[in-house]
């Protein structure tokens, strides 16, 4: 898998997912990874989850899918296990190289 090269790449992605764009077979596992980087990141951990949390469920919604595929445990568990990685990240490092780290660590852990 490629590496995002911009901000203005990841915030596609994200448009894309909030305006349920990306098709429901195209919305990957490092999309849902970016989606919520770029919203701890922005939001902070609280609001990140709210707006993952809804953003899934519209997007099950907008494609015909069972609202019972949204785990609520699994949410919670990524949106945390990628605010504790920012913060070790820290804030010096970009969003591109954010985003980057994680996929890369998560994507290695999988294989």
């Amino acid at each position: 898998m490629s590496s995002y090269q911009s901000d203005t790449e990841i915030e596609n992605v994200v448009r894309a997912f909030e305006a349920c764009e990306t098709g429901k077979d195209d919305f990957k596992h490092r999309d849902h990874l970016v989606v919520a980087v770029w919203y701890v990141q922005t939001l902070g951990r609280e609001a990140a989850l709210d707006r993952m949390r809804s953003g899934l469920l519209q997007f099950l919604d907008h494609h015909g899918v069972d609202q019972k595929k949204y785990s609520e445990t699994i949410t919670v568990f990524w949106i945390d296990k990628i605010a504790k990685k920012l913060n070790e990240l820290g804030a010096g490092v970009s969003l591109v190289e954010k985003c980057n780290r994680i996929v890369e660590s998560v994507d290695s852990t999988r294989a």
